[in-house]
């Protein structure tokens, strides 16, 4: 009798164990919907080249081409032409190289061009509904009434002829337009109704959460802290208390000057656009002595530097330069008020 209440009990707590993990991971995004977030993200910032990077490790993690193909669709009626056609030319790139490569990518579901029903704005007004869990009156309150045209384009377009295509189911089309919306900057108001609309479908806040560390490993801390902003999770600093500023005081042997100037130009560029610690590399030149360099360094912390020091660009930097350098002397910098960095070359946009 004991023995049997003892199995019972022990089969009760290992079936609560189970349902627990099953919650845990049904509330963290799945690889296929981090390589969304990272698609959308890309794309809504334009940031092609790293778009294209992306787009070959989403196939590789199991979105299929047309899964793809209709969130670059989608993007643009919240990022404009543009930047959806840019993204579609270069995943065609990416296609091109893979197929010539030998590499076979799942097509997925048809894409349905046509949507033959005879109101599209009540399809889309439909739709709105359902998703928003809130009625839509005919036209929109403010924006419908003073632009009846733009109210038709969203509810014709958008709400019906994109998203009646079933490729992309309707919470996977709000993950793609929150990650949009969070790495674009003056867009507060859309992301926080498409948040709402999000957790109608289904996404949870920890997913949101999740959504948002990625943004702020593809895109920056500030966009990132959006989403935060509207779930109610604490804030991440723009600028990290462990952050590590400091100053390069090289001289260069003059008949180097020219092709040590562009070798450390190219460091440079790779490193801020590979490097999501590496926050500036800022190089000039004293200005009576063009062989004499100063670079500002300034990296999220110790590790991210040390995790530069380690990188084939720099490796590549440092031995081809040194036979350049005559002398070498790095000066560790404090800032005074570290919460002004992030309006350091803002007047420069």
């Amino acid at each position: 009798m004991k023995t049997a209440k003892w199995r019972a009990t022990f089969l009760l707590i290992l079936f609560f164990l189970i349902v627990n993990t099953m919650n845990a991971q049904n509330n963290k995004l799945s690889p296929s919907q981090q390589s969304l977030v990272k698609i959308s993200s890309l794309t809504a910032t334009g940031n092609l080249d790293s778009l294209s990077v992306q787009l070959n490790h989403s196939l590789d993690a199991g979105l299929t081409i047309n899964e793809i193909k209709e969130a670059l669709v989608q993007l643009y009626a919240y990022c404009g032409f543009p930047r959806s056609l840019n993204a579609l030319n270069s995943f065609k790139t990416v296609l091109d190289d893979r197929k010539a490569k030998g590499i076979s990518d799942k097509i997925g579901k048809e894409i349905i061009v046509e949507n033959k029903v005879s109101d599209k704005y009540e399809q889309g007004r439909k739709t709105l509904e359902e998703i928003t869990k809130t009625p839509q009156s005919k036209p929109a309150p403010g924006f419908g009434e003073f632009a009846p045209r733009i109210d038709a384009f969203l509810k014709e377009h958008l709400f019906a002829d994109i998203f009646a295509v079933d490729v992309l189911s309707y919470q996977q089309r709000e993950l793609v337009t929150i990650a949009a919306l969070a790495s674009m900057t003056g867009t507060e108001g859309q992301l926080k109704s498409h948040i709402g609309i999000g957790k109608n479908t289904g996404i949870t806040d920890e997913q949101l959460a999740e959504a948002a560390d990625i943004i702020q490993s593809t895109i920056n801390t500030t966009q990132a802290n959006k989403i935060r902003k509207v779930i109610g999770v604490v804030e991440i600093p723009v600028v990290n208390s462990e952050i590590m500023v400091r100053i390069a005081e090289i001289e260069i042997v003059p008949e180097f000057v020219e092709e040590y100037q562009k070798i450390l130009k190219e460091n440079a560029a790779i490193s801020i656009q590979k490097e999501p610690g590496v926050i500036s590399i800022f190089p000039m030149t004293v200005a009576d002595k063009p062989y004499e360099f100063r670079i500002v360094e300034i990296y999220a912390d110790k590790n991210a530097y040390e995790s530069h020091l380690k990188t084939e660009h720099f490796q590549h930097y440092k031995t081809t330069t040194l036979k350049m350098v005559k002398s070498l002397k790095l000066v560790e910098m404090n800032s005074v008020d570290k919460n002004e960095m992030p309006q350091i070359f803002q007047k420069l946009k």
